[in-house]
């Protein structure tokens, strides 16, 4: 069955209860308001007929009111005796709801009306006036499908309200405030869902109070945990600029309902304000305030703060406090879920900056520009003006690498000072722990006229630790006033995962240290064995075969056995001397040492199994590891081209430039190579990722291999500033 139309079933019913109400104020008939009645009612439920019947001292009841969706309705003034099992009966009987949902069963004259309408299901509902029994209103279907399980209560609530207005002109305007209230408290949760800033939530919901509540001043006001309160929000009948500021801060003492519901937990009153003390009681009498009534706020079972609605004319009516705590009480709801969202809102900004420093890290950033952008995210995460990152050094000091400022200049990275006197830096150093300045006046040693030059009025500092050690911190600071109390944990919390990205850059510093200093000791190691098979083995194998032949020559005229045997040994000292040249050659290149890359390269091409295009565009010497990993790596890939790529020709093109090597190598073989296959490329990869550089392959099935392979002509190395 269809229910309400409209896309707001609540603003449906308070419209059909207005329209009821403006009936009664203007002194309508009886007859039409009852009309209205049940045709608003019909229309809000959806059904097919709506009866309103008044009981009768003699047993009777008589139709007052009637609506029918096709257009027949009960006459108006049928009379029809009580009695039987029918829901006109019923609900006069037990004063309660009522539904039949077959008329097949029911009986009574009652029942032979509704079966004469075609009604299949009918639901009654009591007409109560000033506490008594006035009559029932009841709606029919004809469908066959039961009525809605809801429609008793929307009958009942719709009724109750509708017999009120009925009732008489001190209902109505019950009614009204009722209906301005749902609509105060609508205006709010739109702004709470949309959703709004806190202070614009708490500004509306201080102004929708006091005009359902009729005072002349409402103000909404924070509790902290220094037993003060702070006002967060305010509302004033005439119009005017607020009579005490948003942000004015009073201590909790005296006798005045700030410190009564601070306290109790209870809502208070006070109806005369000349017996109230304290500084609060001061500003409302400042204001002209004589009475007023307050309720806590509490948000998710703690207490936030209070709502004091006050008059400047005599005391509020009675019952004022429960109509002002069931408004606040949602009004509550809505505080929390703004708070929530703010919540949600800077997690949500926190999550967002942490992924952006960690995406720096795991690209390999520089680590002054980690440092910087650890250093921004934080301060714009805080809402801070100016933030610094700074590092300890073990000679006393601290240095500032990193710095942010949200207008203008920031502090100069590379300043360093002596710890000593009151300030962050000392504070934070000394204790490890995160320390707070609030007031300018009380601080001292070397950053106090930098602090001074820049306008900072307060200032938070948290440590930064780097693998449990204390590294140094960050400071955030504000030109406006004390930073929020939860700045030092949310900022802790930041660094915290900072540290371990700084952690993390410094380890993969270290570890691209100590691989170039593996590469460049095997490199090392491979020169000194190659010389000692020079200088060694190979030059006493050559003195040795000298002598061999001198022996030979000498034979020659004696036994001739002797001299095929010496023939034979001096054959096999030349075959291992030329083996040893090899295993030298092939350990270090003496041409790469002596000459340098290109005819090193040269060489290889020439000995390569494959045609080889080689274009060299280097014409200098490079730095050694740099010279060495590019051999190896033209070297390594055209010895797999030989034994896996069945390729025809190779192109190897060795460029410089912005301070990089490039080396490209292309084949038009079979493709396929991957890093798995035990080809050496893994190796090659490692050689030039230890150097700070750089290897892609790049090889489809059947389509050939390229590797591009970069190398930094400069130190690859890194460390964060000291």
């Amino acid at each position: 069955m269809p229910g309400p139309t409209g896309d707001d079933p609540i603003a449906g019913e308070q419209a059909a209860l207005r329209r009821v109400a403006t009936l009664v104020a203007r002194a309508a008939s009886p007859r039409e308001v009852f009309a209205a009645v049940t045709e608003e009612a019909g229309r809000l439920l959806g059904v097919d007929y709506t009866t309103m019947a008044r009981y009768d001292p003699d047993g009777v009841r008589t139709v007052v009111g009637a609506w029918s969706g096709t257009g027949a309705a009960f006459p108006v003034g049928t009379r029809t005796r009580l009695g039987g099992r029918n829901v006109s009966t019923l609900v006069f009987q037990t004063r309660r709801a009522t539904r039949i949902d077959d008329h097949a069963d029911a009986s009574g004259a009652a029942a032979d009306d509704a079966r004469r309408f075609g009604f299949r299901g009918v639901i009654g509902v009591p007409v109560s006036v000033e506490g008594r029994l006035w009559g029932v209103m009841y709606v029919g279907s004809t469908r066959e499908e039961p009525l809605p399980a809801s429609t008793e209560r929307q009958l009942a609530g719709f009724t109750e309200l509708a017999a009120t207005a009925i009732a008489n002109a001190q209902a109505r305007m019950e009614l009204r405030e009722f209906a301005e209230e749902q609509g105060a408290l609508r205006r709010v949760a739109t702004l709470v869902a949309r959703p709004a800033p806190p202070e614009e939530v708490f500004a509306a919901v201080a102004e929708e109070a006091g005009r359902v509540l009729g005072t002349d001043f409402t103000f909404l006001s924070r509790y902290s945990p220094d037993d003060a309160a702070t006002i967060v929000g305010g509302w004033s009948r005439t119009g005017t600029a607020q009579p005490v500021s948003l942000g004015t801060r009073w201590d909790l003492r005296g006798r005045n309902l700030h410190t009564l519901l601070f306290k109790t937990h209870q809502p208070a009153r006070i109806d005369e304000y000349a017996s109230a003390s304290g500084p609060v009681a001061d500003a409302a009498r400042e204001i002209g305030l004589r009475a007023a009534v307050g309720v806590p706020i509490s948000v998710e079972g703690r207490l936030w703060g209070n709502m004091v609605a006050g008059s400047r004319r005599e005391p509020l009516p009675a019952g004022i406090e429960a109509r002002l705590s069931g408004f606040t009480e949602l009004a509550a709801t809505a505080i929390a879920n703004a708070e929530a969202r703010v919540e949600l809102r800077g997690f949500a900004d926190e999550q967002a900056a942490l992924r952006r420093v960690a995406t720096l890290v795991a690209r390999a950033a520089p680590p002054d520009e980690v440092l910087t952008a650890v250093t921004e995210e934080a301060g714009q995460l805080v809402h801070a003006d100016y933030a610094t990152m700074n590092r300890y050094g073990p000679d006393g000091t601290v240095t500032v690498v990193a710095a942010w400022s949200r207008t203008g200049p920031a502090f100069p990275v590379g300043t360093q000072v002596r710890l000593g006197g009151r300030n962050l830096h000392t504070m934070v150093f000394q204790t490890h722990r995160p320390s707070r300045i609030d007031d300018p006046a009380g601080i001292s040693g070397p950053f106090v006229e930098a602090a001074r030059e820049f306008g900072l009025r307060a200032a938070v500092g948290v440590p930064v630790s780097v693998e449990r050690g204390l590294w140094g911190n960050m400071v955030v600071g504000s030109r406006a006033g004390p930073l929020p109390a939860g700045t030092e944990g949310q900022l802790a919390g930041f660094t915290k995962l900072a540290g371990t990205a700084i952690a993390n850059a410094e380890a993969q510093a270290a570890l691209t240290a100590s691989r170039a200093r593996i590469v460049a000791t095997a490199d090392a190691t491979r020169r000194r064995i190659e010389r000692n098979l020079h200088d060694g083995a190979q030059q006493r194998l050559v003195s040795l075969a000298l002598d061999l032949r001198a022996a030979e020559a000498i034979a020659q005229s004696g036994a001739g056995e002797v001299a095929q045997q010496l023939d034979r040994v001096s054959a096999g000292m030349d075959d291992v001397l030329q083996d040893l040249r090899e295993i030298a050659r092939g350990l270090h290149p003496a041409i790469l040492a002596e000459s340098g890359l290109q005819p090193a390269l040269k060489t290889l091409a020439r000995r390569s199994a494959v045609s080889v295009r080689l274009d060299i565009q280097v014409d200098r010497r490079l730095p050694e590891p740099v010279e060495t990993a590019a051999y190896y790596t033209v070297a390594e890939a055209l010895t797999n081209i030989a034994k896996h790529a069945c390729a025809a020709t190779t192109d190897i093109e060795v460029t410089e430039s912005d301070g990089v090597l490039h080396i490209h190598i292309r084949d038009d073989g079979r493709g396929g190579a991957d890093f798995t296959h035990g080809t050496g490329l893994f190796g090659l990869k490692d050689r030039a990722e230890a150097l700070g550089g750089h290897l892609e392959l790049h090889s489809p099935p059947g389509a050939g291999t390229t590797l591009d392979t970069t190398l930094p002509l400069n130190d690859p190395g890194g460390s964060y500033p000291s």
